[in-house]
């Protein structure tokens, strides 16, 4: 009896053939064509009505994947492929920098393309992008040295952290560290598009949004990490620790006489070495924190403090009343 009632039920339900047996009529004639007429439209009102061969822009997934191959090639034996062996690490690391190199180089062709068409140039030439490629290259040794005081700092900072190799195997905010000391050296290379892609994979990843432009110096340890915002003029210095939702932002912004803001002016916080910060702060303006300073969780603080301070909700609301 089973049987025949199993056996009935198979022969009224339809197979996955059958399922999909009538195509759907998606319109795609009309979509495809109103799509083209809206792409017309934008390139025409914002100047770029010209035809282009090929990819204009640098591609976000193709910086994925060369970020991927350079942080493997920096840390090889902890993020580097599972298999990898000892005895075959340099080999792997000069492979894998000859394909991300490569890689970048066919970016930052795109970029220098891209950023020579807004300005109403002639494209650059190919050496320029080979020199900017081959310095950034070599740049990535002492790279590697500074992200190695980074980890340490990591390590002594976090009671929780067992091991060196914890600290880079699993810490959110290392790897928005190392994504930001990459990003920084093409963004001072004059490549502020593959800088800022490159800041926002890792944005993505791990909920730090350390903008490229940002100084940072050696020993810096992000805690916990969601939610920390570094802008673009922010100066850090060395041995400085932040904890979860830190904002070193703007107080305001200033504009011309169309209502443009002004681009790349110094308008975020100074932070000298030393410096701890606590979860939830939000350092606003150009200010300085003085070195040796300890601010405390939640504080809002828009004004410069002398080394030494420690400032809390309390002493921040009696020195600043007038603040909102």
């Amino acid at each position: 009896m089973t049987k025949q009632l199993n056996a009935g039920l198979d022969q009224l339900t339809p197979t996955p053939t059958e399922a999909v047996s009538q195509p759907v009529n998606w319109q795609l004639e009309q979509i495809v064509g109103e799509l083209h007429a809206v792409r017309a439209e934008w390139r025409s009102s914002n100047g770029r009505s010209r035809e282009l061969v090929g990819r204009e822009l640098p591609s976000r997934q193709a910086m994925a994947t060369i970020l991927d191959g350079l942080i493997g090639a920096l840390f090889p034996m902890r993020l580097g492929p599972s298999n990898l062996r000892q005895e075959s690490e340099d080999f792997y690391v000069g492979h894998t920098l000859d394909n991300a190199l490569n890689c970048l180089l066919a970016q930052v062709r795109l970029e220098l393309a891209y950023a020579a068409r807004q300005r109403g140039e002639d494209p650059v030439g190919e050496a320029d992008a080979v020199a900017i490629v081959r310095d950034f290259a070599s740049a990535l040794p002492a790279m590697r040295r500074l992200l190695d005081t980074d980890v340490i700092a990591a390590y002594q900072g976090d009671p929780a952290a067992r091991s060196v190799d914890e600290v880079l195997l699993c810490y959110p905010g290392i790897l928005a560290v190392i994504h930001h000391r990459l990003a920084h050296h093409l963004y001072r290379a004059g490549l502020p598009l593959l800088a800022r892609i490159s800041a926002e994979l890792a944005h993505s990843a791990t909920g730090i949004d350390i903008h490229p432009g940002a100084q940072i110096g050696h020993s810096f340890f992000i805690d916990h990490g969601t939610g920390v915002v570094i802008g673009e003029t922010a100066i850090i210095g060395n041995h400085v620790r932040i904890y979860q939702a830190v904002t070193l932002g703007a107080k305001r912004f200033t504009a011309d006489e169309t209502g443009q803001l002004h681009k790349g002016q110094p308008r975020h916080p100074i932070v000298e070495d030393d410096v701890v910060i606590y979860a939830g702060a939000t350092i606003l303006g150009r200010i300085t924190l003085g070195k040796g300073s300890t601010i405390g969780g939640n504080v809002w603080l828009t004004r410069s403090v002398p080394a030494g301070s420690n400032v809390s909700q309390a002493t921040a609301q009696s020195q600043c009343p007038g603040e909102a």
